[in-house]
């Protein structure tokens, strides 16, 4: 059965930083490619960054230069570093994997995703 669970979520103020985190378990991870996206209300579902499983990264346009994604195979683990956070930077965040290559500018074709958690960021 597959699992994937993040945290690290919370409310900062503009400028500030946060560090997401996300374990999964029921499939290879270390094959797989793993993503981040984001959900505003009334928004539709984007992407944020993408990391394939050799270490190659893709970010969307919102978080590049401020977001950094990367991931320890070893721990099943993914995480996402971000600063210089924006109130626009406010929504659900969620994990996702799906089997190689990535695909950030497409959600729907995303196999397996967490329940998301909550970042909220006041000016």
């Amino acid at each position: 059965q597959v699992h994937v669970v993040e945290s690290g979520g919370g409310s900062v103020q503009a400028g500030g930083s946060l560090r997401l985190s996300c374990v999964a378990s029921g499939f290879t991870f270390s094959t797989y490619c793993m993503g981040w996206f984001r959900q505003a209300p009334g928004k539709v579902r984007e992407g944020v960054a993408s990391i394939e499983w050799d270490g190659s990264t893709s970010y969307a346009d919102p978080g590049k230069g401020r977001f950094t994604i990367s991931r320890v195979n070893a721990k099943n683990a993914l995480y996402l570093q971000m600063n210089s956070l924006k109130p626009e930077d406010t929504g659900m965040y969620l994990c996702a994997a799906e089997p190689p290559p990535c695909r950030v500018g497409e959600p729907a074709t995303w196999d397996y995703w967490g329940q998301g958690t909550q970042v909220t960021v006041s000016s």
